[in-house]
């Protein structure tokens, strides 16, 4: 019997494309709470676990409403732009010019020019960066009223400055926000609050004709194991509890193919572009 969940499909013809749009080494213990801890018996553990995270995008041809990109990765000359210590802490890695965004995009054969909509899981800068390539353009920039309002208060005072960044919190962008915790923002689109990483994180959930349903978690998860061990990095350690349950739920009612903002291994696991699903 097919979940209510499931109801809301996306157009024939869509097309998803997983973009592959940078890497960046760091502590485990950013990704997983308690990584690389000591005891008192082993004070000092004998291996200190990194990590090698990707960042990644997803662009969808719809077929009424055009191109729709989902998160944009770090933007150009990131670890300049951003300097220390964050450049530091989320090292980039493996760097090579066919995962700046426009290259991800060009390998789908579209332009970044031909972007009809951008939305934003959260607006921290490994996953909004790039929205310095849609300054001074119509191009609406979709994002939760609460993550928009907690984004500029951060830049305003300085209380959340590591991770977001004025470059890209501009007013010469086309924001729209949207407030509910549930939205249909498209045609076979919809999003879910899932405040914990942020005070206005979102999930994506996309019902596809042949693969199916697939949500992209943003930072809900970083890695899988924040997912599969129920296993936060969270600031809102409650909310992010509430999330956790809601996305769980969800998952097994759709049988998800789940998307997490960081996790290589699970990146890798499915097609990216040129590759699409439908």
């Amino acid at each position: 019997m097919a979940s209510l969940d499931t109801l809301i499909q996306a157009p024939e013809g869509t097309k998803l494309w997983l973009l592959y749009v940078g890497d960046m080494e760091t502590d485990e213990a950013f990704v997983y709470t308690g990584a690389n801890a000591g005891s008192y018996s082993q004070p000092h553990p004998s291996e200190h676990k990194r990590r090698h995270l990707v960042q990644i995008s997803a662009l969808i041809e719809h077929p009424t409403e055009g191109l729709i990109l989902f998160e944009t990765g770090s933007g150009r000359n990131w670890p300049e732009v951003l300097g220390p210590p964050f450049n530091d802490l989320f090292k980039q890695v493996e760097y090579t010019s066919d995962k700046e965004l426009p290259a991800a995009i060009a390998k789908t054969g579209h332009s970044i020019k031909d972007v009809k909509a951008v939305i934003l899981g959260h607006l921290h800068l490994d996953h909004a960066g790039g929205l310095e390539h849609f300054t001074d353009t119509d191009v609406p920039i979709y994002a939760h009223e609460k993550e928009l309002k907690h984004a500029f208060y951060s830049v305003a005072t300085g209380s959340d400055a590591v991770v977001y960044g004025p470059h890209y919190l501009r007013f010469d962008l086309n924001w729209k926000t949207f407030h509910s915790d549930f939205l249909e923002i498209f045609p076979g689109l919809t999003m879910r609050h899932a405040p914990g990483h942020t005070p206005g994180l979102c999930i994506m959930q996309v019902n596809m004709r042949e693969s199916g349903t697939w949500i992209f978690t943003s930072d809900q998860y970083h890695v899988k194991e924040n997912y599969e061990q129920s296993h936060p990095q969270a600031r809102d350690h409650d909310d992010w509890i509430h999330s956790n349950q809601m996305v769980h739920m969800l998952a097994k009612r759709t049988n998800a193919k789940l998307v997490f903002g960081h996790d290589k291994e699970t990146f890798f696991s499915y097609k990216h572009a040129p590759e699409y699903y439908t």
